[in-house]
């Protein structure tokens, strides 16, 4: 159950969030309405986000909605002025559209899938930022936080496509944020561990830890509000991937033999 928004004031903040319609894109989108914010929200599937947003009561001047696939980059980067011209310039953006899948590389047809996991995880993430960084830079202020994962970390059998497009989701903010670092604008990257959500769902493995969207949402907005430039969500990943990070390969080899491989689908879904 999600508390109601709370009452918008004169010049409230705008967060602009993609991958709304569902997940953990939802959940950041009532953490901010329940802050007062107003909202930006984009995804491919309009009707979810206008039934998402009839059902908590915000109205137009709460909440615009933009339809738009965040592969297609002249669309996402159309939603973005769109919003600059109609509520003006976010204090907030938040590029959380992402699919995850897993791929086969001794099959054909799953090169196509991760063209689409980059195409999505990584140009979509890249194009979500590019039409706010020129008026952020003016502003002298405001927040990119780019969606990553624990994934990121390690390599994981049958997981490649995700990992790496999540790696690079990882250097890429990093590289951003030493270039905004005179400008202003903070430059936030998160990890989620595991969260349940419709990409969660049908894992095959253990998910330990695994926290609800709400939850994470909530740790989330409190990161990007102190400006953290790299956090991992719930902390008890955090240590996972410390760990992780520290062991040597022939060991994390043999703790994945046999370890259940992320299904494949010939055509990923998104938010």
């Amino acid at each position: 159950m999600t508390l109601p928004a709370a009452p918008i004031s004169p010049g409230a903040p705008l967060v602009f969030i993609t991958g709304a319609s569902s997940g953990i894109g939802q959940a950041l989108a009532n953490a901010y309405a329940r802050r007062g914010w107003r909202l930006a929200l984009v995804a491919r599937r309009l009707d979810a986000m206008q039934r998402w947003s009839q059902s908590e009561g915000l109205g137009p001047e709460r909440c615009a909605l933009y339809a738009a696939d965040v592969q297609d980059v002249d669309a996402i980067v159309a939603a973005g002025r769109r919003c600059l011209i109609e509520q003006g310039l976010p204090q907030v953006v938040i590029a959380n559209a992402g699919i995850s899948v897993g791929i086969d590389t001794a099959e054909r047809a799953d090169l196509e899938v991760l063209r689409e996991l980059f195409a999505t995880n990584n140009i979509g993430l890249a194009a979500t930022f590019h039409p706010f960084i020129a008026p952020m830079r003016v502003a002298g202020s405001g927040r990119l936080v780019g969606i990553a994962s624990v994934a990121a970390i390690r390599g994981l059998p049958g997981h490649g496509g995700y990992c790496a497009s999540k790696a690079g989701v990882v250097a890429y903010c990093e590289s951003l944020r030493g270039e905004l670092r005179n400008d202003g604008i903070r430059v936030v990257t998160l990890l989620p561990g595991f969260v349940d959500t419709p990409l969660t769902r049908g894992n095959p493995y253990p998910m330990p830890f695994l926290t609800s969207a709400e939850a994470f949402a909530e740790r989330a907005v409190m990161a990007i509000e102190r400006g953290a430039s790299h956090r991992v969500i719930p902390w008890q990943m955090a240590w996972v991937a410390r760990l992780l990070r520290l062991l040597p390969n022939a060991l994390l080899d043999r703790l994945l033999a046999g370890r259940g491989r992320k299904p494949r689908r010939s055509r990923p879904s998104n938010n």
